[in-house]
């Protein structure tokens, strides 16, 4: 895994957020967000493939 610099602003700033102030149906709702987006990138990079 890279370091967290050398990702985006706000990525770090979203993994900052996580690790300090979310609840955990904040936490859940931000899973399945993510997961989501990624699944979606993921079969984009099939599809051209």
């Amino acid at each position: 895994m890279r370091n967290i610099d050398q990702y985006p602003k706000s990525i770090k700033k979203a993994v900052r957020y996580i690790k300090q102030d979310a609840s955990i149906e904040q936490l859940q709702a931000i899973q399945k967000l993510i997961e989501y987006a990624i699944e979606r990138r993921i079969s984009t990079f099939k599809k051209t493939s």
